[in-house]
């Protein structure tokens, strides 16, 4: 498990938004799948510590943080059509408009960004990692990426 540690952490530090707390969780959540590593009858060791990482995080950000978890609806954002952003245009923005829109994200939806576009995961694999249908993370990566691209539309206008 060790060779997916830099997996696991990037995935921590997206969901709960902070370094530290990040290495508190990817640190459970070893101890997690240490403990329960004997329940683990698959081929795919990465996905399987990452949902145990996922599951981490999101208990402690339960107890750390239960605001965060809630995900309002924002009528502009949540109908119609969403166009998807290109990746080769996220790619050449500056760093620092990307991570902050980033963490602008709800939790549910930065996951789902960061498991497809950082982690390679396909729509499958982040359906059961997350326990969720695909609709439900085709779903939650269109409207991330529309949040995303009118995030950094946003901040481009600001500066």
């Amino acid at each position: 498990m060790l060779p997916h540690l830099d997996a696991a952490y990037n995935l921590a530090r997206w969901l709960t938004g902070n370094d530290t707390d990040a290495e508190d969780v990817v640190q459970e959540a070893y101890l997690r799948a240490f403990k329960f590593f004997a329940g683990f009858h698959g081929d795919n060791s990465r996905a399987w510590l990452l949902k145990v990482v996922r599951n981490a995080c999101y208990t402690w950000l339960q107890h750390n943080r239960a605001h965060a978890l809630t995900i309002e609806f924002d009528e502009q954002l949540h109908s119609g059509e969403s166009e998807t952003p290109e990746l080769l245009v996220l790619a050449n923005l500056n760093t620092h408009w990307l991570k902050h829109a980033l963490e602008a994200l709800p939790p549910e939806f930065r996951e789902a960004v960061i498991l497809r576009e950082l982690e390679g995961f396909s729509y499958k694999e982040i359906a059961s990692l997350a326990e969720v249908p695909v609709g439900t993370v085709m779903s939650r990566l269109a409207r991330a990426r529309k949040r995303l691209q009118q995030c950094l539309a946003d901040d481009k206008k600001e500066s």
